[in-house]
């Protein structure tokens, strides 16, 4: 990684992580600065990049604000004087002077308020309006992304799209903060970086915190020369202002000198943040240089937010999912252990669950000097030896674990290949009595953007000049261990400890996993209402205000695009509804009772009357036999069939909807059939999946959740869901309910 600058000075990485990137004391050369002090909005420091303009309207210097710049800003400050510590406002465009209109950004942050006016770009969007119809089109593709990649991909193509930047690249940070491009779109004048690492020192701490604060940052050109901040005599020796939240702050040298090793002339960031914790970047590049203008900034850090949340969903959603299957497995292992005064055998009965609970391929239960091995272990003896050592550890909390125990143990080496990952659980405050879960050693190789250990002596540090891919093969390395591992790990000793070891009462470890898992649930709940409910309420409110106090000035186009974005908010609302009652079916409490079907199909029926208004259908309904289920979730099941059926029928001339009964010795078989638009059963395994669609949005409404509501309500009561049909020939839906003992005779 070192080397010398081009022009033959060193450039020190090694202080870096301590350089003063907030207090730079300068600004890019593409607009100006004002600092006022907030008591007399007085200018206490300017910077201002085009001296022509000082001599044109006066230097600001030391001047009340209705007196600077021709007094373009005087009307602003009630709006300065009201704006709150760490918070920004963006007060419109401003003329100054011969210069244009600069877009101008007020930001309030210790004891200074700074004026930020950025000159334009020549040929920039009037307005963010203009640039709506590509955030409508990220909108409707992200609604098809399944999976965090997908989404990642889908916003690299759009940003570029918007920017016109060469590269653009989706920018994640692992746990240790070093990154990898996960997703890239580009063209041919610079290279790929797709699936490349770069090590934590590229992004040190405090700019990675800057980052998390500020959405966007810019830096148009590599080789520009910075404008001085100029002060008044009165704070020359006052502490550094900070910039911090400034788009024109300049930038650290060294990180100029890092763009210029890489090839790019300009470059642009947009922050992800999940959680509230940077997860990564939106990072584009360009050859040459290139000036992004305000608008076109303001929509990809809107397309940054969104990506956020979708984000921060999606990994919400499989964590929870996540969770609660290792808390099924866990249920089965208690299963086993009550009432059973050997655990050990217990567990041993159940070696698939026990291996299961934290995805590991070997575990061995070691207590009162017995050694009992399940899947591919060390010897016994290996793993006795592996004790004494475990015991002699500072244990975080009775738990151990590491996905390179030969790194950390030399001893470990001999037997890396089927143990180079350990999780241990120490399960006796008396005993040395542990369950230990192994995980094989997984070679991988790693590609870095240029060898991450290279040093070159004689040489002070400086930025790296290469970023060709260099491979990395990582040995004595098992997949790591996450959260889930640890905790399900975790929930397992209390268990064994408190339910088996001690006696304590089964039901009550029991209901707090089941409270824990609620809990869960509801987090998430919460998550998807307070971070998606609301955006999608405001865009629905303004775009209202903006119709009844401009829509006599809007012209045909402008008017269909706030009809399509209050359209595709309140449709995104509805999404959000049927999640969250999707994640809530699954918690639910269920009360099975002795009900007619017939009777509810009839009620069900009816109510969905309105659907139909003005058709004819063909009901063929069948004798329905009774059945001890929940009323309420047979409902929503019966309710979601019918509706798909009518809503699926809508085309045909002739609908007609059969529902009917069959039965088998274990089960009742109740099925929907229609004639309406069917499906290719190539697809069918997609069709009862969270989301998934056959058909697209524009031919039949609906969000892809009900079929998922329906296959969960009838997991819960034990039965089957299925699905047969045929394009343009109908459909028919299947659904089982298991007899109770007794109910079918």
């Amino acid at each position: 990684m070192s080397s010398r600058n081009a022009g033959g000075s060193s450039l020190d990485l090694s202080s870096c992580a301590r350089e003063p990137i907030r207090t730079p004391g300068a600004i890019q050369p593409y607009g100006l600065i004002l600092v006022l002090d907030p008591a007399t909005l007085t200018v206490n420091a300017r910077a201002v990049a085009n001296p022509a303009l000082v001599e044109e309207v006066g230097d600001p210097l030391g001047q009340p604000l209705d007196q600077i710049l021709a007094g373009t800003l005087a009307h602003c400050g009630p709006v300065l004087q009201g704006l709150q510590q760490g918070t920004s406002h963006f007060l419109g465009a401003h003329r100054v002077g011969s210069g244009g209109y600069h877009h101008t950004v007020a930001h309030r942050i210790g004891g200074d308020i700074i004026i930020e006016l950025e000159a334009p770009v020549p040929g920039e969007p009037g307005s963010l309006e203009d640039l709506y119809p590509s955030i409508r089109r990220f909108m409707a593709a992200i609604e098809q992304a399944p999976t965090t990649q997908a989404l990642c991909e889908i916003a690299a193509v759009h940003i570029r799209e918007l920017t016109g930047f060469d590269r653009t690249m989706i920018y994640q940070f692992d746990p240790d903060w070093n990154g990898a491009v996960v997703a890239e779109d580009r063209n041919t004048v610079l290279p790929s970086y797709l699936d490349l690492r770069f090590p934590e020192s590229d992004i040190p701490a405090q700019a990675r915190e800057l980052y998390r604060q500020n959405r966007v940052r810019l830096i148009a050109d590599n080789q520009y020369t910075p404008v001085p901040l100029v002060r008044v005599p009165a704070i020359a020796d006052a502490p550094p202002t900070d910039l911090g939240p400034a788009m024109l702050r300049s930038v650290s040298p060294v990180h100029l000198q890092y763009m210029r090793n890489m090839g790019t002339g300009a470059s642009m960031s947009v922050s992800v943040v999940s959680e509230g914790e940077l997860w990564g970047l939106i990072s584009c590049h360009n050859q040459l240089a290139r000036r992004v203008p305000y608008h076109v900034r303001t929509a990809c850090e809107f397309i940054g937010q969104i990506l956020s949340l979708q984000i921060s969903v999606k990994q919400r959603a499989v964590l929870v999912e996540e969770r609660i299957a290792r808390r099924a497995i866990q249920v089965r292992l208690m299963g086993r252990m009550a009432g059973d005064t050997d655990f050990m055998a217990a567990l041993g009965r159940d070696q698939r669950n026990l291996l299961a609970l934290t995805e590991s391929t070997g575990a061995a239960i070691v207590h009162r000097g017995e050694c009992i091995l399940h899947g591919e272990c060390p010897s016994q003896h290996q793993v006795m030896q592996l004790v004494q050592w475990l015991t002699a550890q500072q244990m975080d909390g009775d738990i151990f674990c590491t996905d390179t125990l030969p790194l950390d143990w030399k001893e470990a080496e001999a037997f890396a290949g089927v143990a180079s990952g350990v999780l241990a659980i120490s399960i006796s405050q008396i005993h040395d009595s542990f369950v230990i879960w192994f995980r094989p050693e997984v070679v991988r190789t790693v590609r870095w953007g240029g060898d991450p250990r290279k040093e070159e002596s004689a040489q002070p540090l400086s930025p790296r000049t290469s970023f060709e891919g260099w491979k990395q093969t990582v040995r004595r390395q098992s997949l790591p261990w996450n959260d889930v591992d640890r905790d399900a790990s975790l929930e397992l000793r209390t268990a064994i400890v408190d339910i088996v070891l001690r006696k304590a009462e089964e039901m009550a470890a029991l209901n707090e996993q089941l409270l824990r898992s609620n809990k869960e649930l509801e987090a998430f709940s919460y998550s998807v209402s307070h971070d998606l409910r609301a955006p999608f309420r405001h865009i629905v409110g303004y775009s209202e205000l903006l119709w009844s106090s401009a829509g006599e000035r809007l012209n045909d186009s402008e008017k269909r695009f706030l009809d399509t974005i209050v359209e595709s908010a309140k449709s995104a609302g509805t999404l959000v509804d049927d999640l969250l009652s999707f994640s809530q079916m699954g918690r639910s409490t269920m009360g099975q009772i002795a009900m007619d079907m017939t009777a509810l199909v009839d009620d069900v029926r009816h109510k969905l009357d309105m659907e139909y208004t003005g058709r004819a259908i063909d009901w063929q309904i069948g004798a329905l036999p009774k059945v001890q289920a929940d009323p309420g979730m047979l409902r929503l099941v019966w309710q979601n069939l019918l509706s798909n059926a009518i809503k699926f029928t809508r085309d045909t001339s002739d609908p007609r909807i059969e529902i009917g009964h069959d039965r088998n010795d274990t089960e009742d078989i109740f099925f929907v059939k229609d004639n309406g638009c069917g499906f290719d059963m190539r697809y069918v395994d997609k069709l009862f999946g969270v989301f998934q669609r056959l058909h697209h949005v524009d031919e039949y409404e609906g969000t892809g959740i009900g079929l998922a509501n329906v296959h969960r309500i009838i997991t819960r009561h034990g039965g089957r869901t299925w699905a047969d049909g045929q394009v343009g020939a109908g459909a028919t839906f299947f659904f089982t309910i298991p007899f109770v003992t007794g109910d079918h005779l």
